[in-house]
């Protein structure tokens, strides 16, 4: 009998898939689903878990709020006239040419139809009132008229020049599905589950024969013809095979063959989730972390649903170790997030998909997040994905090196913008999709500012994403808050229809985090061409809670120019040896220190968007500039919080700096009556902080 239950058990549990394991096969999703049960809805709840959605309605006050608002709009619906005209789309969408490209009228058509079509669905299944689905169904027969779900920009006039992810192959020639088709699969297969029950044959097959011919037969069989499919640390690549995936379970109850577009999506969005880093860093930066993580997360619901767990992309390792590890940390207290690569810098994730991540995981930290940086919640999914019961817990640690990726985080705490926060990394240059040439850079904020900051994404017209990319300051090096020597840039390490170079990037050397002391040290030397800039190593020490250090350590041929460049985000007055920084709620000095004389230049970029729309505008900066005798230079920077010019008049004026004959480095000065110092000693790697008193 014992060895009977084992045998059940070792059974049992090879059957429950382990994601991050080998993939999945058709089989497994066709043994795993008993697809003769299936009776809609059945994506994210069926019958029997609408009582408890419905109590939930009645006895929560923020999800009744919700319901009730999706009512009021519902409602408001049920009088709209529903346009069936279809408007002419631009040809030339990302560089606005014509008034076809700038007057959002096919945007505003094709987002209105399918968003009134979710929501009146939605309401529909949770009121069972059929005047909610036959208007639904109106809105969603307009949609389905569309000849195709994918928008212009990613048609191949526009997108063929695009220098492609990593992982894919240069010679991409179809541009069939995008990820407006995934977003467009995802809401059409929750329409067609919703609607089901209400619908007739005709009306049914309307909107399933959309979901064939615009998500599934366009990628079905041929996946090795869409760039997105194997573009693993992309968010297209969970974007758009979440999309397919769920069209393919919404359809299983006409369809059950398509259990093979299912394991596709599952085996797909596992390898992106893989691509997570070791602490759940994500190299394209937050906005693209929440993309493709939060859409693939309305798969692995539904999979892990109609499965009984069998299926649970939620158990990838990557993911469950780290869900929230990654927004929390680069997150900006009053500012949202930091805004690294082209990922916008706002607030990461919404009500819902941390709620789903903190229950699916059972991780305190994300129930954290929730509470503390997200107000209530105003979504249909909140109601399907409620707030969880795990106990909130905050971060273990306020800094972090995000180890993957090289990214790190600098901080007193995370809720208070009046701390200094100091932010930078280095890491590969091998994303040619949102990446910067920015190895080696930081940032410094405080009270709402920042003061050294990151310039930000370039315009989304027709050439950002193309081997011209590297010519905007948002993406060029020329942009960021690093070291120049006689001008010479960074390099990518992708250009267009060219091989790739992996050793093009720099790497943190050391990281280490106290109460009281933050370091880091880079070396960013082998992302440039290695001309001009020998080699590279900047420090970047924290004293808390507001003192911060940079130390840049510079070979190049003596006579050489060397600039150490910031780019302010609040207004600077350069006073001769000093900076003096003023934002919103404070000011800080940033103070240069060298053996060597300096000088300070300014400088702005001009910024042309290649579209008729948007208008010219320059982006300030500052560089410290030192014409070097020798080969080996030692540039420091101090920048700290002072209560008026004349405070930072003598702090600047109390600096001290000491070289002994082994090459150590020692630096100090007075703010108020208290010393600071820092003591560098050399080693055979170069200089390396042995503390501070």
């Amino acid at each position: 009998m014992k060895k009977s239950i084992l045998f059940i058990l070792a059974f049992v549990l090879m059957s429950v898939y382990e994601a991050g394991a080998a993939d999945i096969t058709k089989a497994d999703v066709d043994n795993s689903i008993k697809k003769s049960g299936l009776k809609h809805p059945y994506l994210y709840f069926d019958e029997n878990d609408k009582p408890a959605i419905l109590e939930r309605i009645k006895t929560d006050p923020e999800i009744r709020d919700i319901m009730n608002r999706l009512t009021a709009r519902a409602n408001m619906l049920l009088h709209m006239p529903v346009d069936r005209v279809i408007p002419v789309q631009g040809r030339n969408t990302r560089a606005g040419w014509t008034e076809y490209d700038t007057d959002g009228k096919y945007e505003n058509h094709y987002t209105s139809n399918r968003d009134n079509a979710v929501l009146l669905a939605f309401v529909y299944q949770m009121t069972g009132d059929k005047k909610y689905a036959g208007k639904a169904f109106e809105f969603a027969d307009v949609f389905c008229d569309l000849p195709s779900w994918t928008m212009r920009p990613h048609e191949f006039p526009v997108i063929y020049s695009r220098i492609m992810p990593w992982n894919v192959p240069d010679d991409q020639v179809n541009f069939s599905f995008d990820h407006y088709n995934g977003d467009s699969g995802r809401l059409m297969a929750a329409v067609y589950d919703w609607l089901y029950p209400a619908l007739d044959t005709a009306q049914r097959d309307r909107i399933r024969g959309a979901l064939l011919e615009k998500v599934i037969t366009r990628v079905r069989g041929n996946y090795e013809y869409h760039w997105w499919a194997t573009a693993y640390r992309c968010n297209w690549c969970g974007v758009c095979n979440s999309g397919i995936g769920l069209a393919g379970l919404a359809l299983l109850t006409e369809d059950p063959q398509l259990t093979d577009v299912v394991s596709e999506s599952f085996n797909r969005i596992n390898k992106m989730l893989n691509e997570l880093g070791v602490d759940g860093g994500w190299q394209e930066g937050g906005g693209y972390w929440n993309y493709g993580v939060h859409t693939s997360a309305f798969f692995a619901d539904a999979l892990k649903r109609l499965t009984g767990s069998k299926l649970n992309l939620f158990e990838n390792e990557k993911l469950k170790n780290n869900p929230v590890t990654f927004p929390v940390y680069i997150s900006v207290p009053g500012k949202g997030s930091l805004n690294f690569e082209d990922s916008g810098g706002g607030r990461l994730g919404s009500t819902w998909f941390i709620n789903k991540l903190a229950a699916e995981t059972n991780n305190g930290m994300a129930a954290w997040y929730r509470n503390e940086f997200f107000s209530e919640g105003q979504d249909m999914f909140d109601i399907i994905w409620p707030r969880s019961s795990v106990k909130p817990e905050p971060p273990a640690k306020s800094s972090i090196h995000f180890r993957t990726i090289d990214w790190w985080v600098l901080r007193n705490n995370f809720t208070d913008e009046s701390k200094m926060l100091i932010a930078g990394k280095a890491g590969m240059n091998d994303d040619p999709h949102h990446g910067h040439l920015d190895i080696g850079q930081f940032i410094v904020y405080q009270g709402g500012d920042y003061f050294i900051t990151d310039i930000g994404s370039g315009s989304y017209d027709e050439k950002y994403f193309d081997d011209a990319r590297w010519n905007y300051p948002q993406a060029s090096s020329i942009g960021h808050n690093i070291v120049f020597v006689n001008g010479e840039k960074q390099l990518p390490g992708k250009m267009r229809k060219q091989p790739w170079n992996y050793e093009i990037g720099g790497k943190v050397l050391k990281f280490s985090s106290s109460d009281k002391l933050d370091y880091v040290l880079m070396d960013p030397s082998k992302a440039y061409p290695g001309v001009e800039l020998k080699s590279w190593r900047r420090h970047v020490t924290f004293e808390k809670p507001a003192v911060a250090v940079i130390v840049d350590e510079v070979e190049s041929a003596p006579g050489s120019e060397i600039e150490v460049r910031f780019h302010p985000g609040v207004t600077s007055e350069l006073k001769g040896n000093y900076v003096l920084l003023t934002g919103n709620k404070g000011k800080m000095a940033l103070i240069p220190v060298s053996d060597q004389q300096f000088t300070f230049r300014e400088g702005r970029h001009a910024c042309q968007p290649v579209n008729a729309t948007r208008s010219f505008f320059w982006v300030n900066y500052f560089g410290t500039i030192i014409n070097t005798k020798k080969e080996n230079s030692v540039i420091a920077t101090i920048i700290l919080p002072v209560n008026d010019d004349n405070e930072a008049r003598r702090i600047a004026a109390s600096v001290k700096k000491t070289y002994s004959s082994t090459g150590s480095f020692t630096l100090s000065f007075t703010k108020g009556r208290k010393e600071f110092r820092y003591i560098f000693r050399n080693t055979n790697e170069g200089l390396l902080l042995e503390g501070i008193r």
